[in-house]
């Protein structure tokens, strides 16, 4: 995936490839390209049978809004458009919006199998934590393909 489009929210961010930290976590968008999503590599590819994965941040103290600011406030019909890098298009209609704290994330909902062509799309949210430096909680939304 080149570009993630969420007009609904304003926007239209690049898509870097993101793969696991040595401890096993997500790798995230560096804080000093906030405005940029990132694809979880070890995944599918977006518009491929399963559920591919598109994380980004909500802010930095650096830079303010990121590129998933406004990710919460989707709701069910919006659409999500991923541009690949063979030119075509996958668009992906919003199911639905949740929140889980971050001690309770639900790995098998975001990084299990899927027989469609699901996104799932991650960013933080809930409450900043000054002692942790993070947010209380992760933001997902659940979309399928619809062209």
């Amino acid at each position: 995936p080149t570009v993630i489009s969420i007009p609904r929210i304003g926007v239209e961010a690049e898509v870097m490839t993101l793969g696991t930290n040595p401890d096993g976590t997500v790798q995230v968008p560096p804080l000093e390209q906030a405005h940029r999503a990132g694809w979880y590599s070890p995944g599918v590819s977006p518009g491929e049978a399963g559920n591919a994965v598109i994380v980004g941040h909500v802010d930095s103290a650096k830079l303010g809004p990121a590129v998933f600011f406004s990710l919460g406030s989707l709701t069910k019909g919006d659409t999500i458009t991923v541009s690949r890098a063979d030119g075509t298009r996958a668009t992906f209609t919003v199911d639905e919006v949740r929140a889980y704290p971050k001690n309770a994330f639900p790995s098998e909902l975001v990084y299990g199998p899927s027989d469609v062509p699901a996104l799932r799309v991650v960013t933080c949210g809930g409450v900043y934590d000054q002692n942790t430096g993070g947010y209380t909680d992760n933001v997902i939304v659940l979309a399928r393909m619809t062209s």
